[in-house]
């Protein structure tokens, strides 16, 4: 991945995590990492464990982003979630799939969307 890639992902990701900030998420993990995957965010919303994908992209609207996100990362978020619901003990806890798009055009402020229950388990 090149560097302006990371970039980035970096610049969408923290836009995503003041987002959710905002909206009341608590309790924010970044990059949680396993060898099944990775989650970008993991977050509390109220007794709701919620998994995070973000997708950023540099050009078009953010309905661009929110494609970015196929049957494949969605079961590779899915087991990551899974590894990390049973290294945490967390059975019987409530969880959800959320996607947040970052579209940023030049000339005009990033726009930011939170997709709550963006899809279900997949594997």
């Amino acid at each position: 991945m090149t560097r302006e890639r990371i970039e980035l992902g970096k610049f969408g990701e923290d836009l995503a995590v003041k987002e959710i900030k905002r909206l009341g998420y608590k309790r924010i993990i970044r990059n949680y990492r396993c060898s099944t995957g990775e989650v970008d965010l993991i977050a509390e919303d109220g007794d709701t464990l919620v998994f995070i994908e973000i997708k950023t992209r540099k050009s078009g609207p953010v309905s661009f982003a929110k494609e970015a996100v196929n049957g494949r990362k969605m079961r590779q978020v899915s087991k990551a979630a899974l590894t990390y619901m049973k290294a945490n003990n967390c059975y019987g806890v409530k969880a959800r799939f959320d996607v947040v798009a970052v579209s940023i055009l030049k000339d005009s402020p990033p726009e930011i969307e939170v997709i709550k229950n963006a899809f279900d388990l997949a594997y």
